[in-house]
C-alpha cells in the first residue's frame, strides 16, 4: 500500500504549459471522430457500400482507441508521455492521409479505423493521464479541459472541411488536414513530460480522503465490483452520444434539416460546429463544478439534461432552427463524461496508475460506439424510422443518472470510508458492499 500525507508543490507555470500542450494534441486528434459523419456520404458514393457497412469503420476507430488503452496507457506510464503521444498523433494524422486512397471497405476499416484508432487511443489516454497528475486538486477541471481539446478542436476543422470536401473532393480534403493534424500534435507533444512525482493526493472537498488513500493497480481496481458499476454507466452514455455523432448527417437528412438554412448558414455543419463548442465546454464546466459539488451530483443533472434535451430534439426535429440549437444542448449533457468519469475513477482507486487504470474504463467508450454506430443504423434500417433508436438513447440517459444519484454515490461513499480504516484490504467483505 502506498500513501500519502502531505500536499506536493507543483510549479504553476509548469503544470498550465502541460495542460495547453496536452490541450493542442487533443484537438489535432479530434477530427476523425467527430468530423466523421461530414465523410460518410461521399464514402459511401465512393465505395458503393450501405451505411451499416461503413459506420463499422467509426465502430473500429472508437473500438481500437479504447480497447488497447490499458495497455497503451503502460506504455505511456512507462516510456513518458512525451515518445508515446508523438506516435500516436502522427499514426492519428496519417490514417486520414492514407484512407484518402482507399478502394475498398476492408482497407478503409484498417487505415481509418484500426491506425487512427490505435493513433488517437495512446493520445487520449496519455494526456489525460497526466494532466490529472499535475493537477491533483483539481482532476475534474483538468481532465475536462483536455478532454474539451478533443470535443472542440473540430470547432475549428467543420466549416473547412465541409467546405473543402465540396470544392475539392474527398482525397485531396483528408490529405491536406491529415498533414495539418500529424504537425500540429507532433510539435505539441515534444515538450510533454511526468510532474516528479506522480503520487498526488486529491484535496477537494468532494473527492477522495487527503491523506491514506491506497494507490490501486489495475488487477486490484478490475476486482472491484464499484469499477464495473462505473464502466455500465459510461457504456450507457456512451452509446448515447455516439449514435448521434456517427448518425447526424444521415437522419438530419431524414429530418429535412441538410438543405436548410439558419442564420444564412447550412444548417448540419452549423449544428455540428455548435456541437463541438457545446461539447467542449461543458468538459472543464462540470469537471469543475463536480470538484466543489461532488461527482455525483454534477453527473445526476448532466446525464438528465441530455436526456431532456434530446426529446425535445426529436419533438422538434422538423424545425431548422430548434434542430440546430437542441443539438447544441444535446452534446452540452453528453460530453462532461469525459471529465466526471476519469476524475472519479481517480478520485477512487488512486493516481499512481491514472492512465492504465482510466484505459480499461475507457473501453466502455468502444463498447458505445458498437451500439451507437452499426447496430444504431440497423435498427434505423429494419424500422425505417429513427424513434427507437433515440428511445433506447433517452432511456438510458435517465437510467444512468438515477444509478448516479441513488446507486454510485452511496456505494462509493462506502467504499471510501473502508479505504480510511486501518484494517482496509482491498479484498475484503466489507470492500465490496
Amino acid at each position: 500500500m502506498t500513501s500519502i500525507s502531505e500536499p506536493v508543490v507543483i510549479a504553476k507555470h509548469s503544470k498550465w504549459v502541460q495542460l495547453l500542450l496536452g490541450l493542442l494534441c487533443m484537438a489535432a486528434i479530434s477530427s476523425p471522430q467527430y468530423v466523421w459523419t461530414l465523410l460518410t456520404k461521399p464514402m459511401i458514393a465512393k465505395l458503393g457500400v450501405g451505411l451499416a457497412e461503413l459506420q463499422v469503420t467509426f465502430s473500429l476507430l472508437i473500438i481500437l482507441q479504447t480497447f488497447f488503452s490499458p495497455f497503451q496507457g503502460r506504455l505511456v506510464e512507462r516510456f513518458g508521455p512525451r515518445l508515446l503521444i508523438s506516435i500516436g498523433t502522427l499514426m492519428a494524422g496519417f490514417s486520414w492521409v492514407i484512407a484518402a486512397r482507399v478502394d475498398s471497405l476492408a482497407s478503409l476499416y484498417l487505415v481509418y479505423g484500426c491506425l487512427g484508432g490505435l493513433g488517437t487511443g495512446i493520445v487520449y489516454i496519455g494526456v489525460v493521464g497526466l494532466v490529472m497528475k499535475w493537477f491533483p486538486q483539481q482532476r475534474g477541471f483538468a481532465a475536462g479541459t483536455v478532454a474539451a481539446g478533443y470535443g472542440m478542436g473540430a470547432i475549428f476543422t467543420t466549416f473547412p472541411i465541409s467546405i473543402s470536401l465540396n470544392s475539392y473532393g474527398l482525397e485531396q480534403t483528408m490529405t491536406v488536414f491529415g498533414l495539418i493534424f500529424a504537425a500540429v500534435g507532433l510539435l505539441a507533444s515534444q515538450n510533454l513530460r511526468l510532474p516528479e512525482t506522480s503520487m498526488m493526493t486529491p484535496v477537494s472537498r468532494k473527492s477522495a480522503p487527503v491523506a491514506g488513500q491506497r494507490q490501486f493497480k489495475s488487477g486490484e481496481m478490475l476486482r472491484q465490483p464499484l469499477f464495473w458499476l462505473m464502466f455500465m454507466m459510461m457504456t450507457m452514455m456512451s452509446t448515447s452520444g455516439l449514435m448521434v455523432t456517427s448518425q447526424m448527417a444521415i437522419f438530419a437528412e431524414d429530418f429535412g434539416i441538410s438543405k436548410a438554412v439558419v442564420f444564412g448558414m447550412a444548417a448540419l455543419p452549423l449544428a455540428l460546429t455548435i456541437d463541438r463548442f457545446t461539447n467542449g465546454l461543458t468538459r472543464p464546466l462540470f469537471g469543475f463544478i463536480s470538484d466543489r459539488y461532488g461527482r455525483e451530483n454534477t453527473m445526476f443533472i448532466a446525464f438528465a439534461l441530455e436526456g431532456v434535451a434530446m426529446t425535445l430534439w426529436l419533438a422538434c426535429r422538423e424545425d431548422p432552427l430548434l434542430f440546430v440549437l437542441l443539438s447544441g444542448v444535446v452534446f452540452f449533457g453528453w460530453g462532461e463524461i469525459f471529465s466526471l468519469f476519469p476524475s472519479t475513477l481517480t478520485d477512487t482507486f488512486g493516481s499512481e496508475n491514472a492512465s492504465a487504470n482510466y484505459g480499461w474504463l475507457y473501453i466502455s467508450q468502444g463498447i458505445g460506439s458498437i451500439f451507437g454506430g452499426p447496430l444504431a443504423a440497423l435498427m434505423y434500417q429494419h424500422t425505417h424510422n429513427w424513434h427507437l433508436v433515440f428511445g433506447c438513447a433517452i432511456t438510458f440517459d435517465f437510467i444512468t443518472a438515477g444509478l448516479a444519484l441513488w446507486v454510485l454515490k452511496p456505494w462509493r461513499a462506502r467504499f471510501m470510508r473502508a479505504q480510511q480504516k486501518p484494517e482496509y484490504h482491498p479484498h475484503s467483505r466489507r470492500d465490496l458492499a
